[in-house]
């Protein structure tokens, strides 16, 4: 897939592409500075945002992490059934507070389904950072927005020099 898109790129937006690999090459270690490329596919517009602008820019999806939402996955994995972890989360916080957590989460899953999570920004910024530190060439994150209107998830992808896949995480 990432070739594909990639070989939608004009001459010019590969000379940018190039240009950012060579800010993130120069760059002396990590800095929330340093270059997130996205890529919107509709209207092939190639952009560049600072790592520290990209939440503004993209807001990630947080309503997962609510409180409820979480106690409630932690007695899943504790192995409660989810009748008896849901009673539990409802003796804890309030059945109200539980039902609110759900509906948050469902809703932002309708207006924007496209799976890009707190989750996923700090995996972003984790792998971001081990690759500026780390031995070896470094790679530019490119982040391939999903179409508007589409339910596909936004896609990371990791650049090395002439813009060369390394490897890609559905985001």
């Amino acid at each position: 897939m990432l070739e594909q898109v990639l070989e939608g790129l004009t001459p010019r937006q590969w000379q940018r592409l190039r240009g950012w690999q060579g800010e993130l090459d120069q760059a002396p270690g990590w800095s929330t500075a340093l270059p997130v490329v996205l890529l919107e596919r509709c209207w092939l517009r190639l952009e560049v945002v600072p790592v520290i602008e990209l939440p503004r820019v993209l807001p990630a999806d947080a309503s997962a992490e609510a409180p409820e939402l979480v106690r409630y996955r932690e007695l899943l994995a504790a192995g409660l059934s989810s009748w008896d972890a849901e009673q539990r989360c409802w003796l804890e916080f309030g059945s109200a507070a539980c039902q609110e957590a759900l509906r948050r989460l469902w809703s932002q899953q309708e207006r924007h389904p496209h799976g890009w999570t707190i989750s996923h920004y700090l995996d972003l910024l984790a792998s971001y950072r081990r690759r500026v530190e780390g031995v070896g060439p470094r790679q530019l994150p490119l982040l391939v927005l999903a179409r508007t209107g589409s339910r596909e998830p936004h896609r990371l992808w990791w650049l090395q020099g002439k813009g060369q896949s390394m490897r890609h995480t559905c985001a």
